[in-house]
């Protein structure tokens, strides 16, 4: 009952959300982006645009930007920004990431994503041939909810976790790349993929 009452809290979340203005006016996007990450972050971070733009200027050397670009008619929902927030090393790692480059950080890093995202293969990335429709059939797809990362300096200190996101523990994404990372379910983090909660 208790899981269900939290869940009920972030589908009532993510309405608000999404029904505050729309998803491409200046207001929405701040509210929207910044709360990516728990307020005591997200409050006095900088927010910008996927494209740079800066739409407030912050005080804790975190930023809040979407993960992908603004479709024609703005963003559905939370959700559909891919929204996240992280400091200068976390960016450092999205960097490497974007560029096809390893990462070239002088620490590990965090990076928070409590909208949850669109979906990826949790074995190959979108950007390096990852497939959807191939992944959902290997049973490797999953559409996270509610998260926090760790992007470590160096990917073999995560070597040992599992790749497995059905457990709620912490699991591995893209094991074997200079972006292998870890995903840190929080509550809510099965609200997109059900089906893949711990049984």
């Amino acid at each position: 009952m208790k899981t269900k009452l939290l869940y009920l809290v972030v589908v009532v979340f993510a309405l608000n959300i999404a029904s505050d203005g729309h998803g491409k006016s200046k207001a929405w996007m701040i509210k929207t982006l910044s709360t990516a990450a728990p307020s005591f972050i997200g409050d006095f971070a900088s927010v910008a645009t996927y494209d740079g733009k800066m739409l407030r200027e912050g005080t804790n050397g975190w930023t809040c930007s979407p993960g992908r670009p603004m479709p024609e008619g703005g963003y559905k929902d939370a959700q559909d920004t891919n929204a996240s927030c992280a400091d200068i090393e976390g960016f450092k790692w999205v960097e490497g990431y974007v560029n096809g480059t390893k990462p070239n950080m002088s620490r590990d890093a965090y990076i928070w994503m409590l909208h949850g995202d669109v979906g990826e293969d949790n074995r190959v990335s979108s950007l390096y041939g990852g497939d959807k429709e191939s992944a959902m059939k290997m049973n490797h797809f999953i559409e996270s909810g509610p998260h926090l990362m760790l992007m470590p300096k160096d990917p073999k200190t995560i070597e040992n976790f599992t790749t497995d996101f059905t457990t709620g523990e912490p699991y591995q994404m893209f094991k074997g790349t200079p972006y292998a990372h870890l995903m840190i379910p929080v509550e809510g983090y099965y609200i997109f993929q059900p089906e893949s909660a711990p049984k």
